[in-house]
C-alpha cells in the first residue's frame, strides 16, 4: 500500500526533458548585417572620390582602362586648385605633388577644370605640373548624354 512518487514527471507525456543551454552562434542575422553594410558602401564609394564641385566640359571620347587610382588636381571656377580635395596654391603644388606621389615622376595626374574657367588657367597648371618631370597628366570631361547621368572620360596628352 506505498504510494509510488513518480521523480521523472513531465506534464503527463511520460519521457523527462532536460533543458540545456543552445551553444550553437546563429550567425543569419551577422551575415544580413554584413550584405546589407556592403550594400551601403558600394553605393556609396563611387560618390567619394572627389569632392570638389565642377561644372566638366562635355566630350566624346571613350574612358581611358584605369590600374592605380591617380591623383586629382581640381580647379574650380574661381580658379582655385585643389590637391585631391585639398587647396593648395600654384607655388606649392609641385612640392605637394612630389610628396603625394613619393618624387614618381610616372604617376598619373587628372586635371579637373570647371568649364566655367579660362584655358589659359588650365594650360598654366598642366604647364606647372609637366614642368616638374610628371609625364602622365591628363584632361577629365564628361561624357555628353541627353537622357543619362554624367559618364567622365580622361583625355590623355
Amino acid at each position: 500500500m506505498g504510494a509510488q512518487i513518480n521523480q521523472g514527471y513531465s506534464g503527463g507525456r511520460g519521457r523527462r526533458r532536460s533543458y540545456r543551454p543552445m551553444s550553437d552562434i546563429n550567425v543569419t542575422p551577422f551575415v544580413d548585417v554584413m550584405l546589407v553594410l556592403l550594400v551601403v558602401f558600394m553605393v556609396t564609394a563611387p560618390l567619394m572620390t572627389v569632392a570638389v564641385p565642377l561644372d566638366l566640359p562635355k566630350t566624346e571620347a571613350h574612358a581611358l582602362s584605369q590600374d592605380k587610382e591617380p591623383l586629382v588636381v581640381s580647379i574650380d571656377q574661381k580658379g582655385d586648385v585643389y590637391i585631391q580635395e585639398r587647396p593648395t596654391d600654384l607655388d606649392h603644388l609641385v612640392d605637394s605633388l612630389k610628396a603625394i606621389s613619393g618624387v614618381n615622376p610616372e604617376a598619373r595626374i587628372f586635371v579637373r577644370g570647371d568649364k566655367g574657367v579660362p584655358y589659359g588657367r588650365i594650360m598654366e597648371v598642366m604647364g606647372t605640373i609637366n614642368s616638374a618631370g610628371f609625364t602622365k597628366v591628363a584632361l577629365v570631361a564628361e561624357l555628353p548624354q541627353p537622357d543619362a547621368p554624367a559618364v567622365k572620360a580622361h583625355h590623355r596628352l
